[in-house]
């Protein structure tokens, strides 16, 4: 008896993350899904002019809605009909936002697991992307850092603050405030907690009124990648980080 394997064609609006080369032909496009959660894409990695034209539509950060041809049991589908859904016209060209971009979307590529689709994560994350394309580039030096205190709360790893008071501790491993340092290493002092403690009062809005040096933000940067690394291997070998320390 053999099995016949019957594809589906189904509508599906992604954020594209990461693209690798697969073999002569095809190379393999990572992203995430409002519909399917986690999805791979097989697209043509030559030369010609559509290839290209595909490849520039979905650089990382990218919001592409397309037709995909799903078939039980493949982990990579094939992409029909994408047209990006946003312009998205401030990431491109200009080093500090798309700098931003490359850095988020490799943390994204780590942190986003297989698993079930989640509407509420798929919409923070879409529209922290148009916020940072709208976002003037000298109010921009905190957008990461901003994005990934929001992002701990959809991934179930956001710090509680509600119990903070001068003078405490922050463990990193239980995500929460202490009076005295716990038995382990992973913790920060009281003048780190404090500022962690402050992270919680920073929107989009407001967060260009957070003023930092780029001493200051690094460590902070530094501090929030070893909370994520706790949960999430992979994150202090990223590519992109060195060139965002130096732009901010």
């Amino acid at each position: 008896k053999c099995l016949i394997l019957f594809s589906m064609k189904q509508k599906m609006e992604f954020v594209a993350l990461r693209t690798v080369r697969h073999s002569d032909r095809h190379s393999i496009l990572s992203a995430y899904s409002l519909e399917s959660g986690r999805v791979a894409f097989a697209i043509a990695a030559g030369g010609g002019r559509e290839a290209v034209r595909r490849r520039a539509l979905l650089m990382p950060l990218s919001i592409v809605e397309c037709v995909a041809d799903v078939k039980p049991g493949r982990e990579v589908s094939v992409m029909h009909e994408p047209r990006a859904v946003a312009p998205l016209a401030g990431l491109r060209g200009k080093t500090m936002k798309s700098s931003v971009a490359l850095f988020l979307a490799e943390v994204l590529g780590i942190v986003l697991r297989d698993g079930p689709p989640d509407d509420l994560l798929y919409n923070y994350i879409r529209r922290s992307i148009e916020v940072l394309d709208m976002l003037p580039s000298e109010r921009s030096a905190n957008f990461h850092i901003c994005f990934l205190w929001g992002l701990g709360r959809f991934i179930g790893i956001e710090p509680d603050t509600g119990d903070f008071r001068a003078g405490m501790v922050f463990d990193m491993v239980d995500g929460r405030f202490r009076m005295s340092a716990p038995l382990h290493r992973h913790y920060l002092d009281p003048e780190q907690s404090a500022v962690v403690a402050s992270l919680a009062r920073m929107t989009y809005s407001n967060m260009w009124l957070f003023r930092m040096s780029r001493r200051e933000r690094n460590e902070l940067l530094d501090g929030i990648l070893k909370y994520y690394s706790l949960h999430y291997t992979g994150l202090q070998s990223m590519r992109s980080l060195e060139v965002l320390r130096e732009l901010f």
